[in-house]
C-alpha cells in the first residue's frame, strides 16, 4: 500500500477491480514464518496444539466449539510440509477444500477430548507412535520436539516413548508478531466491523436497556457482518464500572450512567479488542474528568509508538498502580495495558508496568497491538475505559479503531 494512504478496510468479498486480501500470499507468508522459526531453533519438529498456531501453519479452521478440547494437532518437521490431525470428517473436508495441504497430510485424529476418553484407552500412545515414526522418516527423531501447549498425559507419553520435549510457543509467538500486509488488512476490516457495531450501540444505549441486551445486539450485528467468532462482549455500566469486572450482567442501564464495552471478535481469524466508554443521556464533572485523564494517557502512549522504542517507555508513560488506587502492578494488571493482536487476542508485545520495565521489547514496524487505559472517577464508582488498536509503521502509529473517542461520547443526550 502507498505510504501516504491509510490502511484500507475494503469490502469482504473478492473482486476483480481492486487488490484486497491475497489469501494465497497470506498462507505462504504464515507457513514460511513458521518454518523459519523451526529452522532457527534446536528442534527437529514443532508439534502444535494451540488453535492459533495450527491455523497459522496449516491455514485451517473448524470453529470454536473444539477449541478447548486439545484434539486438533499439527506437526511441522524440518524440510517437511505441515501434517494435520483433525476431528473426524473435518480431515476429509480439508482434502477437498484445502489444496495447499498435501492429501496424505490431512488425517483424522482423536486424543480423548481432554480426558473424556481416558489415556488408558491408548489413543495418545498410538498417536505418539505415529508421530515418532514420521520424525524417524524425516531424520529428526533424535532432535527435541517443540510443543506449544499440551495435556500432561500426552507429555508424559511423549517422554515415555523417548522424545525430548521443549517449548515451541515462544518461537511461534515470535513468528506471529510481525504482520504481513494481508494480515493488517484483515485486522483493519475486523476493526471496521466494530466501528459499525458501536454506532448501533450508541443508538440503543438508553435507560431501561440491559447490559445483556447490548451484548445480544453486538453479537447479532457482528455475525451478520461476517464475523467468524465473537469471543466476548464486555458490557459494564453504572456502579459496576469501578472496580472493573471484565464481563457483562443483566443490569439495567440508568440515566447518567457511565458505560463501557469491549468487543472481542474475529474476521477470517484476525481479532479485535476494542473498548469504548459512553455516558447515557448526560455526564457529570467527575465522569468527564476521568475520561479526560484516560484519554491523555492514551494519546501520550500512541505518540511514543514507533520502531526502535522500547515497550518500557510506553509502560512508564502510564500511571503506576498506586496512582489510581491499586496496591501494586499485579493487582492493576490489564488496566494500563498493551497487547499484540493477530490470530490470538494476546500476542506480542505485552506492554505493562508488571513486565515491561524489566523485560522491554523493541517495537518494530509491522507489529499490531492494542493500547488500553482505565481511570476510576472521583465519585467512587464510575470509570473511563479506552482502547485503540495501532499498526506500527515507519512513520509511527496508525490507528485502526475509528469510532469517536477523543472526548466522552454522550449517548442519546437529554
Amino acid at each position: 500500500m502507498a505510504d501516504n494512504r491509510p490502511i484500507p478496510a475494503p469490502g469482504h468479498g473478492a473482486v476483480d477491480y481492486e487488490q484486497r486480501v491475497d489469501f494465497d500470499r497470506l498462507r505462504a507468508y504464515r507457513v514460511e514464518r513458521a518454518k523459519a522459526a523451526l529452522e532457527s531453533s534446536e528442534c527437529g519438529a514443532f508439534l502444535l496444539f494451540d488453535f492459533y498456531n495450527i491455523r497459522y501453519t496449516t491455514q485451517t479452521w473448524i470453529g470454536g466449539a473444539l477449541g478447548d478440547k486439545m484434539t486438533r494437532y499439527a506437526l511441522l518437521t524440518r524440510g517437511g510440509e505441515p501434517i494435520l490431525w483433525d476431528f473426524g470428517s473435518a480431515a476429509r473436508h480439508h482434502k477437498l477444500y484445502s489444496p495447499w495441504l498435501e492429501q496424505d497430510n490431512c488425517r483424522a485424529g482423536m486424543l480423548g477430548l481432554r480426558g473424556a476418553i481416558a489415556p488408558s484407552a491408548g489413543l495418545m500412545e498410538s498417536a505418539i507412535a505415529e508421530i515418532k515414526d514420521i520424525l524417524t522418516q524425516a531424520g529428526v527423531a533424535d532432535a527435541p520436539v517443540g510443543v506449544d501447549i499440551v495435556e500432561p498425559p500426552f507429555l508424559f507419553e511423549m517422554q515415555r516413548q523417548g522424545l525430548k520435549v521443549v517449548d515451541a510457543q515462544q518461537l511461534m509467538l515470535d513468528a506471529r508478531q510481525i504482520k504481513s500486509v494481508d494480515e493488517i488488512t484483515l485486522l483493519s476490516q475486523a476493526a471496521a466491523m466494530v466501528d459499525g457495531v458501536y454506532q448501533d450501540i450508541v443508538e440503543a444505549l438508553k435507560p431501561g436497556v440491559r447490559e445483556n441486551e447490548i451484548v445480544a445486539l453486538a453479537n447479532k450485528r457482528l455475525y451478520e457482518m461476517g464475523s467468524d467468532q465473537v469471543e466476548a462482549i464486555n458490557a459494564v455500566s453504572g456502579e459496576r464500572c469501578n472496580p472493573h469486572p471484565h464481563n457483562f450482567s443483566d443490569r439495567l442501564i440508568r440515566p447518567g450512567d457511565q458505560a463501557f464495552f469491549d468487543i472481542i471478535q474475529s474476521y477470517n481469524g484476525y481479532r479485535t479488542c476494542y473498548y469504548r466508554t459512553f455516558s447515557v443521556g448526560s455526564a457529570t464533572d467527575s465522569q468527564r474528568d476521568a475520561y479526560r485523564r484516560a484519554r491523555e494517557w492514551m494519546d501520550v502512549a500512541i505518540q511514543l509508538v514507533k520502531p526502535g522504542v522500547g515497550t518500557d517507555e510506553i509502560a512508564l508513560s502510564w500511571p503506576a498502580a498506586t496512582d489510581f488506587g491499586f496496591a501494586d502492578e499485579m493487582a492493576a494488571f490489564g488496566l494500563q495495558f498493551g497487547h499484540g493482536l493477530g490470530l490470538g487476542l494476546h500476542e506480542r508485545p505485552i506492554i505493562s508496568r508488571l513486565n515491561s520495565l524489566d523485560n522491554p521489547v523493541e517495537i518494530q514496524a509491522g507489529m499490531v497491538f492494542a493500547l488500553e487505559t482505565y481511570c476510576p472517577a472521583s465519585d467512587g464508582f464510575s470509570a473511563a475505559r479506552i482502547e485503540e488498536e495501532v499498526v506500527v509503521t515507519d512513520r509511527g502509529a496508525e490507528v485502526l479503531t475509528k469510532f469517536p473517542a477523543q472526548d466522552l461520547f454522550i449517548a442519546n443526550p437529554y
